[in-house]
This record gives C-alpha cells, sequence and structure tokens, in this order.
C-alpha cells in the first residue's frame, strides 16, 4: 500500500468552499469603486467648502462655479457609492469594498450639503 504525503484535505475541496473575503493585497472592483467615489465626494468637498468661504465676497462668479462642482462631484461620489452597495454580495470587512461605500455616500452626502450652501449664499441680489 502505497503512503501519500500531502495535505490533508483534497484537491477539490479548495473548489467546493471559496474564501468569503477577498484578498488583503488584492484590489476587486468593489474596492476600485468606492476608493475612486471617495475621492471624487473629497474633491467635491474641498470645492464646496472653497466655494462657502467665498460665497460672500465681491468674486461670487468663482463660488458658483465652485459650488456647481461639489455638487456634481457629490452627485457622482453618492452614485458610485451607491452602486458599490448595491453590487456587493458580503458583509462590511470581507473586501468588497462596502465600508469604503458607506464612507463615500456620507462625503459625497456632505459635498452636495457644502454645494447647495454656497450656491444659495452667492445669489447675486438683483
Amino acid at each position: 500500500m502505497p503512503v501519500r504525503f500531502g495535505p490533508a484535505v483534497s484537491d477539490s475541496a479548495h473548489v467546493a468552499f471559496p474564501p468569503l473575503a477577498a484578498d488583503v493585497l488584492a484590489m476587486s472592483g468593489g474596492r476600485l469603486g468606492s476608493l475612486l467615489a471617495g475621492l471624487v465626494g473629497l474633491a467635491g468637498v474641498a470645492a464646496g467648502t472653497w466655494a462657502l468661504r467665498s460665497a460672500g465676497r465681491t468674486t461670487a462668479g468663482f463660488a458658483r462655479s465652485r459650488a456647481v462642482v461639489a455638487l456634481v462631484a457629490g452627485a457622482i461620489a453618492m452614485a458610485l457609492g451607491a452602486l458599490v452597495v448595491a453590487t456587493s454580495d458580503t458583509g462590511i470587512g470581507t473586501g468588497n469594498g462596502r465600508g469604503g461605500a458607506f464612507v463615500a455616500l456620507a462625503v459625497g452626502l456632505t459635498s452636495l450639503v457644502l454645494g447647495g450652501l454656497a450656491r444659495t449664499r452667492s445669489r447675486v441680489p438683483r
């Protein structure tokens, strides 16, 4: 009787039970999507803050355009974050980007609020 040295589990067990979490160093589509959404939302927060600071000054035209940038960036960040949340199949902490997508939703909402505030404060009275 031949003696076999090797793993105690058959090779087919790896196919039957795939790992639930993504690899630590792997960049999955969900991770990339939530990272992109977070960066776009962060750029929107920066533009919204800048527009809100200059909303009452004489250069209100630049504040209005920055406010629009913040509004658009916030909408894009929220759409990408919602897409990642909707398409992830497991929970937070498994490497599918769901946690980052929730952060992107919050940052996108902040960008929308800042852009809206700057847009209303930079209106020229007629």
